[in-house]
């Protein structure tokens, strides 16, 4: 559950309305005992917005909007420090440049006392990104908190809608009669394909279960899914299926490549045509990049994901698991169909 937009406009709208309250107790303390005449009010006024208004404002936004998520959240810590002054520097800047243009008398007023007016705009434009971060990485805290929590919700059901995808009933009825005519011909080759297909049932009804599962488990449930897939053609070049790296200890959320590999069989149109079926997963020491490509007739009028796991679960299930760590790439044109997935360091 991400927090909606309303909700934070909320919170940045109450934390500035108590903010201009108390701007407005101290100018009220402070002109206690101070005849101060109505011309004099644009004065002031010039005065408090180029040092308590603007500068504070520019800093907080630019800290919350910009350095935040492109520095701190990144574990930048020393270009963090180094980015926050100059943005501080800016706001100051902002302040003095409206001042300056708007008022001779107060630009006169902050000439005298240069060091001081420095000092304190620099410090309270420090201090207002500094509440900029703290705000932002407790809202990004919350909503990733959230999203956990929102995760563990619907594990269940998306296990079971993983679980019926690859259940297919066609998939497993042909594998079964192809495994019995096998039988006939090499009974032995028969019992191995029937193990494998004993394993990826295995697979699915009990590894599942777990958040994450060991990236080697992955790959080897899909190789033995290819092979079965492959029983089902005389062509051997049908599929092509390679692995690049070493997915030695990497993790990923169970099934994360199946449904398009599923969908990638179920869409294909002529099973005597050279690779028809390309799958790749290259390993790399930050990412994991898993492709795959299938051919298909252009006259078929659903695109892959019509069928099975459809493609808004499949997204879905990949911002929950990997947000703002991953990217898909889909493309349907000229009788191809190709999906590119890049999750970032291979784990959840």
């Amino acid at each position: 559950m991400i927090l909606k937009k309303s909700f934070k406009a909320l919170i940045h709208a109450g934390f500035w309305l108590a903010y201009l309250f108390l701007i407005m107790m101290i100018a009220f303390a402070v002109s206690q005992g101070i005849d101060i005449k109505p011309e004099d009010a644009g004065y002031y006024i010039t005065f408090v917005t180029g040092v308590a208004i603007i500068p504070p404002v520019t800093s907080f936004y630019l800290h919350y909007h910009y350095l935040f998520p492109n520095y701190l959240q990144k574990r930048k810590l020393v270009l963090s420090v180094a980015v926050s002054i100059a943005i501080s520097l800016l706001a100051l800047s902002a302040g003095f440049a409206m001042m300056f243009l708007a008022s001779e008398e107060v630009a006169g007023c902050i000439r005298t006392g240069y060091p001081y007016a420095i000092g304190f705009t620099f410090l309270l434009a420090t201090v207002f990104g500094v509440i900029a971060l703290v705000l932002k990485g407790f809202l990004t805290w919350y909503e990733e908190l959230k999203m956990k929590e929102e995760l563990i919700e619907k594990t269940h059901r998306m296990e079971m809608a993983l679980v019926k995808s690859q259940l297919d009933p066609h998939f497993l009825f042909n594998t079964i009669n192809n495994i019995d005519i096998l039988i006939s011909r090499d009974a032995e080759e028969a019992s191995r394909y029937l193990n494998k297909l004993s394993d990826i049932m295995r697979f699915m009804l009990y590894e599942t279960k777990a958040e994450e599962i060991p990236l080697s488990k992955e790959l080897e449930y899909i190789e033995k899914y290819i092979q079965l897939q492959k029983i089902r053609t005389s062509n051997g070049n049908y599929v092509n299926y390679e692995v690049s790296g070493k997915a030695d200890a990497k993790t990923v959320a169970p099934m994360v490549f199946i449904p398009f590999i599923e969908n990638a069989f179920k869409h294909t149109g002529n099973k005597k045509n050279s690779k028809a079926v390309d799958i790749g997963v290259k390993i790399e020491e930050d990412a994991i990049t898993f492709s795959c490509q299938n051919r298909f007739e252009h006259k078929a009028k659903k695109p892959n994901g019509a069928n099975g796991l459809g493609n808004e679960l499949i997204k879905r299930r990949l911002r929950l698991l990997y947000p703002n760590r991953h990217d898909l790439q889909v493309e349907r044109q000229q009788g191809n169909y190709s999906v590119k997935l890049k999750i970032l360091n291979g784990a959840i």
